[in-house]
């Protein structure tokens, strides 16, 4: 008998109702399971024969096959053919169609920026990061945009969960950032869309498991010497009247 599968550990902790919400959460499947779902992907449905293109042994191949239906990305039509379900569908959407693996893609996230006026002097609500990877560094609020978030509901969720403000939200700029090892290696490909935060109401929480949230002005900010590399890009768009889009390869140090 085959052993276990990731998917057989992935199954013990969703349900199928919930997993469409968790497909982040999945990690490589077998190679097996791989090329079962890259070649529904091209067909409505097919037989047993059709799928095993590798001519498996039949009950190490069944075994693939059941497991992928127990999960609920695959069903049975019939008594002999098989098709993707719809959660079944967007997730093998998601591979390399010719290495049959999960392709590794961008993340999407928000970066919020609190901005407003004291002593007629322009003030940026930073946070610094107290946790791994980047420990210390200065930068805004951000944080990953939930499955069917819309990205100002993303960023208000996060700004205030960190900060505990409301605020008029728009849309400032696009960013692509990609940080590098000294050695050259990719680290992190990240796309942001930079918040603007305005109008800012509720009282400030200073302090969470994970960071500190301060209001300092251009001058000081940029002095900081964690600073991540795209804050000086980002205050710059903050301080504009246009949306502006751009993208940089950076190099980090203390990652």
């Amino acid at each position: 008998m085959p052993k276990s599968t990731s998917l057989d550990l992935i199954w013990k902790s969703f349900k199928i109702t919930s997993m469409k919400k968790n497909l982040n959460l999945i990690p490589d499947v077998h190679s097996i399971q791989g090329k079962i779902l890259c070649t529904l992907l091209f067909q409505k449905e097919a037989r047993f024969s059709q799928l095993n293109i590798n001519k498996v042994s039949t009950d190490h191949f069944n075994f693939h096959l059941k497991r992928l239906v127990e999960v609920g990305l695959v069903e049975k039509n019939g008594n002999t053919k098989y098709s993707l379900t719809a959660i079944g569908r967007e997730f093998a959407n998601r591979f390399d169609t010719e290495k049959a693996v999960i392709e590794k893609q961008a993340k999407i996230s928000v970066v919020v920026c609190g901005a407003k006026k004291k002593n007629r002097l322009n003030q940026f609500l930073v946070q610094q990061r107290l946790k791994q990877p980047y420990f210390g560094f200065y930068g805004f609020v951000s944080g990953k945009i939930k499955w069917s978030e819309t990205v100002l509901d993303a960023a208000a969720r996060e700004f205030k969960e960190e900060t505990c403000l409301e605020a008029k939200l728009s849309l400032a700029g696009i960013e692509h950032k990609m940080d590098y090892s000294k050695e050259g290696n990719l680290l992190e490909d990240k796309f942001f869309f930079i918040i603007k935060a305005t109008d800012i109401s509720g009282r400030l929480k200073e302090s969470f498991e994970g960071g500190r949230n301060l209001w300092l002005i251009r001058n000081k900010i940029i002095k900081f010497p964690k600073l991540f590399g795209d804050v000086k890009a980002i205050l710059k768009i903050l301080e504009g009247q246009r949306l502006v889009f751009f993208e940089k390869k950076y190099r980090v140090s203390d990652y």
